[in-house]
């Protein structure tokens, strides 16, 4: 779930920090913002995978904004839970009309509120993000199958791209060759286990540009095969 990005729309900063807490420990990556009109450009530019809306905001309420993601196209399909501390069933009702997918209502249990967000990640198929994964520097679009590292476009053929995307929706976990072919190859085709050795290096080498390295972030693991290691995990 470290790839799964949570928008966090809250003007109050003690529940801003106790939210990205709660998040952090989940292995959750938290994006933080104060109001409407900041969160309404990091939606559309960043895509999180989930938005946690205060009702309350400064320059308008987050039921203006959730009214707003519902009508586009491009924002409709991200889940969005409201944050309340209305708890009048008419206003409840509101925000599940507008197209809200849950609510919780202050003051709220982080763990319930934790739950609650796994279980929108799992039905709406975000985990992980299905557009773009990044870390550090080095971002995957996968919408248009391109590859960026501070900002550069990279180079790299159609194996190494899979093996990429791969590794950055899987980060921190130790695979064998059998395993990495089973994912990027498919069960189904005969290649030699040592073919991924081949495609690593390729992948290292297209991790490299004049000015800026990350070809350390696919990491041997003696006796095992690889890891993807991004940085600040």
């Amino acid at each position: 779930m470290k790839n799964c990005k949570v928008l966090v729309v809250e003007d109050e900063v003690a529940i801003r920090d106790m939210l990205r807490m709660a998040l952090e420990i989940a292995d959750l990556r938290c994006i933080e913002c104060d109001n409407i009109l900041d969160a309404h450009a990091i939606i559309v530019d960043r895509r999180p995978d989930i938005v946690l809306l205060d009702w309350m905001l400064p320059g308008g309420s987050g039921i203006e904004l959730l009214r707003r993601l519902k009508r586009d196209k491009v924002t409709e399909e991200i889940p969005v839970i409201m944050l309340t501390a209305k708890t009048a069933e008419d206003n409840l009702i509101q925000g599940l009309d507008v197209g809200a997918d849950d609510y919780i209502t202050k003051p709220f249990a982080p763990r319930e509120l934790i739950a609650r967000i796994r279980a929108l990640l799992r039905r709406s198929g975000a985990m992980p993000s299905s557009e773009r994964l990044e870390a550090g520097e080095l971002v995957l679009d996968m919408s248009s199958h391109r590859v960026f590292l501070a900002g550069e476009p990279l180079t790299m053929g159609p194996t190494e791209y899979k093996l990429l995307a791969f590794f950055m929706a899987h980060p921190e976990r130790a695979y064998t060759r059998g395993q990495l072919l089973d994912q990027v190859w498919g069960g189904n085709v005969y290649v030699e286990e040592r073919t991924i050795d081949v495609h690593i290096r390729r992948l290292r080498k297209a991790l490299q540009t004049e000015t800026t390295d990350c070809s350390h972030l696919v990491q041997t693991v003696r006796g095992t095969g690889y890891r993807f290691s991004p940085p600040g995990i």
